[in-house]
C-alpha cells in the first residue's frame, strides 16, 4: 500500500508516510501524532478536559495540550530558530497549570500556532541543520533539526500514551 499525506483514517487522522525519503516521512508521524493528541480531546466538555482522572497524577487532556505548545514553542523557535522567546504559561511549569478562563479552543489555537511558527522556521532547512539547547541537564548541546523531529515524534507518542489512559478514565474512549 503506497501512502501519502493526504490519505487519512476513518477518524481523520493523516497516515504517517509507509514508505519515502526521510524528511516527509518524519514530518508525516509528527503530523500523525499532533492529530492523535486533538483527537483525544474532542468531544469533551470543558470539566472533563480539566479533569485528573489518573490519580495520583494531576494531568490532564488540557494540560496536555498547553505543554505541548510549550514543547513545539522549546524545540523549534528557541532551540533550532536560536529565537529568545518566553514561556507561553507562566503560570505553570511546562504548561499543565489550568486557568479557569482558558478552554481547549484557546489553548488549541495557541498550539496551533506554535507549530505553524515552528513549520516557518524549518521549512526549507536541512536536517542537520543544528541548534543549540539552551537551558536544562542539556544545556549547550548542538543537535540536529533531524534529532528534534525524532525527539518530538517520542514526545508526543509518550504524551499521547498519557492521553490515552486520561480520556478512557474520563468516558471510556479508547484507541489510536
Amino acid at each position: 500500500m503506497t501512502t501519502d499525506t493526504h490519505q487519512t483514517l476513518p477518524d481523520g487522522r493523516p497516515i504517517p508516510l509507509l514508505t519515502g525519503d526521510e524528511r516527509p516521512m518524519l514530518e508525516s508521524w509528527l503530523a500523525f501524532h499532533r492529530a492523535t493528541l486533538e483527537l483525544k480531546c474532542a468531544g469533551l466538555a470543558d470539566e472533563q478536559l480539566r479533569l485528573a482522572s489518573a490519580e495520583p497524577s494531576e494531568m490532564t487532556l488540557l494540560g496536555l495540550v498547553q505543554h505541548l505548545a510549550e514543547v513545539e514553542r522549546n524545540w523549534f523557535q528557541r532551540v533550532f530558530g536560536g529565537l529568545d522567546v518566553p514561556a507561553l504559561y507562566a503560570e505553570g511549569a511546562g504548561g499543565y497549570a489550568l486557568a479557569p478562563e482558558r478552554g481547549l479552543d484557546e489553548a488549541l489555537a495557541v498550539w496551533r500556532r506554535e507549530i505553524a511558527r515552528g513549520q516557518e522556521l524549518c521549512a526549507g532547512r536541512s536536517l542537520e541543520e543544528t541548534g543549540r539547547i539552551a537551558d536544562g541537564p542539556m544545556a549547550g548541546l548542538e543537535v540536529s533539526l533531524r534529532w528534534i523531529l525524532v525527539h518530538m515524534i517520542e514526545e508526543y507518542a509518550r504524551h499521547n500514551g498519557h492521553a490515552d489512559i486520561l480520556r478512557e478514565r474520563i468516558d471510556g474512549v479508547t484507541g489510536a
